[in-house]
């Protein structure tokens, strides 16, 4: 199993970004979350399998539908939750 942190700056907050990401999680099978965050970000908590997880971050990296001026940056997350499904959480 794999677990990340994804941060997305850039426009994504008000885009449509949340929704994207919560469509392409699930039908990755991917679970965990999506947020916007006070610093006008949005944050992907993503785990799952391995080729799963990864599909993610290359779909987050080729530019998330909506977005302008998308940066990523994903660090690997040692949190012990485990997530039954994908969720935005507000």
């Amino acid at each position: 199993m794999k677990r990340v942190l994804i941060k997305l700056t850039g426009t994504v907050q008000g885009v449509g970004c949340r929704h994207a990401t919560l469509t392409k999680a699930r039908a990755l099978g991917v679970t965990g979350y999506v947020t916007n965050c006070v610093d006008g970000s949005v944050e992907v908590l993503a785990q799952g399998s391995n080729p799963a997880v990864d599909n993610l971050i290359a779909w987050c990296e080729l530019g998330v539908p909506c977005t302008d001026g998308l940066m990523v940056r994903v660090e690997e997350d040692q949190g012990d939750d485990i997530y039954l499904d994908f969720s935005i959480v507000r």
